[in-house]
């Protein structure tokens, strides 16, 4: 609680100074003079007075040895607290690195390991699929094989080396089914118009497509989804103009954006067969 001030303490204080003949403005008080005025004065007051005053002197003492103190406490515990908030700032960087190494580790180790478990597949033959790293899946389509490699290197095989951009187009549209595909309303799978489809070309090339582009990226769709697509069209009433869908299985849909073959390499041994439009290694034989 703030101390109340007496209009009158600054001419009692004054006086006093005056009578011990002291600089009140001063910064600091000189309590071994204090003393040695009071012994010079012990002549000249009552006892009373000069106890007071005595006790005054040592209280004053008093206060300046803990104010002294508690600026040194302080002082130490602004150290402190600065050297806390240095080492705390140094051990979360040390976190953040120790946490990015385990993560590169984890993934050398991962295509270490899966690499180690393809080298006893034979990559000209079907039944390679039966042979990947445990826990794998095949493909079930072309389609659910490229979305599921490093795109970076799927875009390289169709576009720099093949010149199949449509195809590359299908299967970016494809993995993108989350942004502009419909639901079914009992959420067992997922379908795309062919105006979803133009929506989804637009997002992807930064432009309206042309109409014959968007006719080539389904034609696409079609022939590299295999079974996993089903080309159907829906009629909500009689007079109404019957409208062209892609459908997919709600587990075909999600299998796109699993990943499963980024880090296994799979398309450095099947290069030619994916860009001349052959079934892949791992794609499983569709049923007849």
């Amino acid at each position: 609680m703030p101390r109340q001030t007496n209009p009158n303490d600054d001419d009692t204080d004054q006086a006093l100074a005056d009578h011990l003949d002291m600089d009140i403005e001063q910064a600091e008080t000189d309590t071994d003079e204090l003393q040695s005025l009071i012994s010079d004065l012990d002549d000249e007051v009552p006892p009373p007075v000069s106890s007071v005053l005595e006790l005054l002197v040592g209280t004053i003492d008093d206060l300046q040895e803990r104010v002294t103190e508690l600026e040194d406490e302080v002082e130490r515990t602004h150290d402190v607290a600065t050297t806390a908030v240095g080492d705390a700032a140094t051990n979360e960087q040390r976190l953040e690195d120790l946490e990015a190494q385990q993560e590169a580790t984890h993934d050398v180790a991962k295509s270490a390991i899966a690499k180690a478990q393809q080298l006893d597949a034979e990559t000209d033959h079907q039944e390679d699929a039966e042979q990947l790293p445990e826990g794998i899946e095949p493909s079930s389509s072309p389609l659910d094989f490229f979305a599921n490699c490093r795109q970076s290197k799927v875009k390289t095989m169709f576009l720099e080396r093949a010149n199949r951009q449509n195809t590359y187009r299908a299967i970016t549209v494809a993995k993108r089914w989350p942004e502009f595909a419909t639901k079914r309303t009992d959420g067992s799978g997922v379908f795309m118009t062919k105006a979803d489809l133009q929506t989804a070309l637009t997002a992807e090339l930064g432009k309206e497509p042309h109409r014959q582009t968007i006719k080539r990226v389904w034609e696409k769709l079609v022939e590299i989804g295999g079974d996993d697509i089903v080309e159907k069209t829906r009629q909500v009433g009689r007079n109404q103009t019957k409208t062209e869908l892609l459908a997919m299985d709600m587990e075909t849909a999600e299998g796109l954006l699993e990943k499963r073959y980024i880090g296994l390499d799979l398309l450095e041994h099947s290069d030619h067969k994916a860009t001349t439009g052959g079934v892949t290694p791992v794609v499983v034989e569709s049923s007849p």
